[in-house]
């Protein structure tokens, strides 16, 4: 992978050329976004409950089930058959949301709770991909 500095700041109106000056890297996106290969899943943000945290409705997230979770990360469950994307409040045995508008979830002994895993990363993509669609 090549890696190519750019910067830009307020009131720009160009930046130099991109291949001026780069360094090549012997790394992958996986390698630098990925800690667990074997353990860790992507999947797609839906709705706007985590806005809060800068996760927004479409944002790819990965997700490390080897990570233990603990308080205040966030963490992707399976609550009653549902999979959810939340911020874990352990302390109070709930799901909170990142956006005000949206309830926080208390987490009954009658329900069927499980953590599937820790979002480590999440990606916003800028413009739609066909790859992405076809296999999230």
């Amino acid at each position: 992978m090549k890696f190519i500095p750019i910067t830009a700041s307020a009131g720009i109106t160009g930046f130099e050329s991109p291949a001026t000056d780069y360094l090549q890297l012997p790394l992958s996106l996986d390698s630098l976004l990925i800690e667990h290969p074997s353990a860790t899943f992507i999947g797609k943000a839906d709705g706007n409950s985590m806005q809060g945290v800068g996760i927004f409705s479409g944002d790819i997230l990965i997700v490390d089930r080897h990570i233990t979770a603990k308080e205040s990360d966030i963490i992707v469950a399976n609550l009653n058959g549902e999979f959810i994307c939340k911020i874990l409040d352990i302390a109070n045995r709930s799901l909170v949301s990142a956006n005000p508008q949206h309830k926080t979830i208390p987490i009954n002994e009658a329900d069927q709770f499980t953590i599937e895993g820790v979002v480590i990363r999440s990606i916003r993509c800028h413009r739609p991909s066909q790859l992405l669609a076809a296999n999230i």
